[in-house]
């Protein structure tokens, strides 16, 4: 099969997103005053949904994000609350995409964490997580929400495995333990039915993720960093690097990974390319770590595939982007896409815009199809079960006011031994470095107290109860 080269010609075609442009927020729409993390992980470190903006921020000690309401734009308190509950950095956040107050984060500590933020944000730091869930036996540096079922969490974790969690019951249910290096990135089909992975190995992999076979699988000679399906087109996105050390892109059929359908080398800098994909408007956006810019593109089924649009620009480089879903978007000002920029230097969260030049202000119905909404297809044991739905579609025309009567419930775990796919998987994870086992040593000495207090009070309790039994007998005979 023969490898189309992409040519940066402009060819005029009739598209409706062809001038497309970008609109930086005024500053007083940003969030300034924010320690942003310095870890050089290449992740987001960013989450959003229609509610809160959640980022990943510089503590001593451990991991910690704060969580603002998207509304309360401005400099930040100092002391403004944080979730710290773990016990290493924190490498991954994401909001779970039907339950708007439930965000997940995966750490260095080996944990994945589920907490729940109240409406309105924090008023104090948040340490107790609504579940604690431990299978890892390294860090954790991705988390995926399922995009149709409401308790399914993918992880994967530098032991090279990824665990699926239903969190109806809150444990691992299944293992796919087919990478032999780090995952460097997860994506999901729209009904959730493939997962595509990118790995450390330089394989690009198609996986059935309940069963955990590999369907496809691409050889060495493209390095991949990070995929995107597209939609329901059948086809996967890539961002890597070519044999010149040039940024490339690569198109690929899902059922045929032996050789990519179109690959075009980007530019010849060396920050990662961070690929996002609207499968609304079939618009690719490619933002560099460390770059100031955004390039769109518009993806076809025909030749030539991808089409160049446009390019925002900035002076300021980006760490990392949060994306604002479709029921979040301003559809009143033509806006069909939002990125939340981490400008780390600036400790500055920077709204971008892509919007499409509209006179009209009427309702755009072209540019806004039924999108996937904030309802779940199906639950968890249904999907485990074998089922696979297409996501609950929804209209943006009248904007976004149905609020999710859906309520989030934890399990109550005993504690157990935790075994998948026939390997046990220990909650306990013995300490690997000398801070963690400073950290064990405190908190078992300050449960040995706790415990030794807990036996003192129930000492006394047992003698008080004694003599008043004594005393009891001693008054029953002179009674009679």
């Amino acid at each position: 099969m023969t490898v189309t080269k992409m040519s940066w010609r402009p060819t005029y075609r009739s598209s409706k997103f062809r001038n497309v442009y970008g609109k930086a927020s005024n500053r007083e729409h940003c969030f300034d005053g924010i320690p942003i993390t310095k870890n050089v992980h290449d992740n987001h470190f960013c989450a959003v949904n229609s509610k809160f903006l959640a980022v990943v921020t510089e503590s001593a000690g451990g991991g910690s994000f704060i969580v603002i309401p998207v509304s309360q734009s401005g400099r930040l308190d100092s002391h403004y609350p944080k979730v710290c509950g773990h016990q290493g950095n924190v490498l991954d956040i994401k909001w779970n995409p039907f339950f708007e107050n439930i965000i997940a984060s995966c750490s260095e500590d080996t944990s994945v964490r589920v907490w729940e933020i109240p409406d309105g944000g924090l008023r104090r730091n948040m340490t107790e997580a609504v579940l604690e869930l431990y299978g890892h036996s390294r860090r954790v540096g991705l988390i995926e929400w399922h995009p149709t079922s409401s308790g399914i969490l993918f992880s994967a974790g530098y032991d090279y495995k990824i665990l699926i969690w239903n969190l109806e019951i809150g444990e691992p249910v299944k293992m796919i333990d087919c990478h032999s290096d780090v995952i460097l990135s997860m994506s999901f089909n729209t009904d959730g039915s493939l997962l595509a992975t990118s790995c450390k190995d330089k394989k690009l992999r198609v996986i059935e993720p309940r069963s955990g076979r590999v369907l496809q699988a691409s050889c060495k000679n493209h390095r991949v960093n990070r995929v995107v399906f597209l939609g329901n087109m059948k086809r996967l996105l890539t961002t890597g690097v070519s044999r010149w050390n040039t940024r490339q892109i690569a198109l690929w059929d899902q059922e045929d990974l032996s050789m990519p359908i179109v690959e075009e080398d980007i530019d010849g800098l060396s920050g990662l390319l961070f690929p996002f994909y609207d499968a609304d408007t079939h618009m690719l956006y490619l933002a560099g770590k460390g770059d100031g810019n955004i390039r769109y593109f518009e993806i076809t089924t025909e030749k030539p595939y991808i089409q160049y649009l446009m390019e925002f620009r900035s002076p300021a480089p980006q760490k990392g982007l949060g994306v604002m879903p479709k029921h979040g978007l301003d559809v009143a000002a033509c806006e069909v896409y939002r990125f939340y920029k981490l400008v780390t230097l600036k400790g500055l969260i920077e709204p971008i815009s892509m919007i499409v030049p509209r006179r009209s202000d009427t309702y755009q119905e072209d540019i806004y199809p039924m999108t996937a909404g904030t309802e779940p297809a199906l639950s968890a044991s249904e999907w485990l079960s074998g089922i696979d739905r297409d996501p609950v579609l929804m209209s943006l025309k009248d904007g976004y006011h149905r609020p999710n009567q859906l309520v989030f419930k934890a399990p109550v775990k005993e504690k157990k031994t935790v075994v998948v796919n026939g390997i046990d998987l220990l909650e306990n994870v013995p300490p690997r470095t000398e801070n963690e086992l400073l950290r064990m040593f405190f908190r078992q000495q300050d449960e040995l107290r706790r415990l030794k207090e807990e036996l003192t009070t129930k000492d006394v309790r047992i003698r008080q109860l004694e003599l008043e039994l004594n005393n009891l007998k001693n008054v029953s005979p002179n009674n009679v």
